[in-house]
């Protein structure tokens, strides 16, 4: 069963949700030995922990009712948080397929980069960064292989708001490629790309696994300094002018090839580093 948690069409997050409960209990009634939850993106998965009183843990409670209709698998594309696969049980296990691979095949193959910069939006994201510049090495050839890190140190003055922003690392002259999991309301990643300008990047790039694009993220990128923002397709792009620097990829291949090893019994958590090395 693939069904992303995610806004589609005219319904809701919680549509699709309750469209993937009910569907797989439908199975299950009709005698399926095995269900696999597909899930390009995990819906809830930002609310992962409490952060005051009386807040739900939405992303274990989701967890809890693919459990109860009878998931026996599950399979994501980049978690926001990996911890949320400790929300299954033993007996259901979720594999958290990277799509960096995906991203990386892309500006491997489709740009020209000069001077290439990974450039993480936060410190939680630097793994994230360093394992897609790792990625982006061994897809590119040896004389391009000096691609750089850097990390963007942002302070918060309530949640949502970022007061303050400052680069650690050079990016003079260099193509930059700002990487994270997910793009909302582009709030965020419009400055990064703002700030990454004035300090001299000759041209700056994104890449996120996820295209939410909430509220005024389409007009932000339309009038942001970002050459191109390219995103798996695991989120339908939402109805109205979609800027021309958006480009979303797909993610079939990926998918196709977890599902032909869960089917086949075989190891799902190796897939991100075979499929790199065959750039399938």
């Amino acid at each position: 069963m693939i069904q992303p948690i995610c806004r589609y069409d005219d319904g809701s997050v919680n549509d699709a949700l309750m469209e993937l409960l009910l569907i797989v209990s439908t199975l299950r009634r009709s005698s399926v030995s095995r269900v696999t939850a597909v899930i390009p993106y995990y819906g809830y998965a930002r609310q992962d922990r409490t952060l005051g009183e009386r807040v739900p843990i939405s992303a274990a409670e989701v967890a809890r009712l693919l459990t109860t209709v009878g998931v026996s698998h599950v399979i994501v594309v980049d978690l926001h948080c990996g911890q949320i696969q400790g929300f299954f049980p033993a007996q259901v296990p979720c594999d958290n397929v990277a799509g960096a691979s995906q991203g990386a095949k892309y500006f491997a193959e489709k740009l020209t980069l000069r001077n290439p910069v990974i450039v993480s939006p936060d410190a939680g994201g630097v793994k994230r960064a360093k394992e897609f510049c790792e990625i982006l090495k061994r897809m590119t050839s040896k004389q391009q292989q000096k691609i750089k890190l850097a990390m963007i140190a942002k302070q918060r003055s309530e949640p949502g708001v970022v007061s303050s922003m400052n680069l650690i690392g050079q990016v003079k002259n260099s193509d930059c490629i700002i990487c994270d999991d997910m793009i909302d309301t582009g709030g965020t990643l419009c400055k990064a790309a703002r700030l990454l300008k004035d300090r001299g990047a000759r041209n700056v790039y994104a890449f996120a696994s996820h295209g939410v694009f909430s509220g005024p993220a389409y007009e932000r990128i339309r009038d942001s300094v970002l050459k191109e923002v390219v995103v798996l397709d695991t989120i339908p792009l939402s109805k109205g002018q979609v800027p021309s620097q958006i480009h979303p990829i797909s993610v079939s291949s990926l998918l196709a090839e977890a599902i032909r090893r869960s089917s086949q019994n075989k190891s799902v958590l190796s897939l991100s580093e075979t499929v790199t090395m065959s750039k399938l």
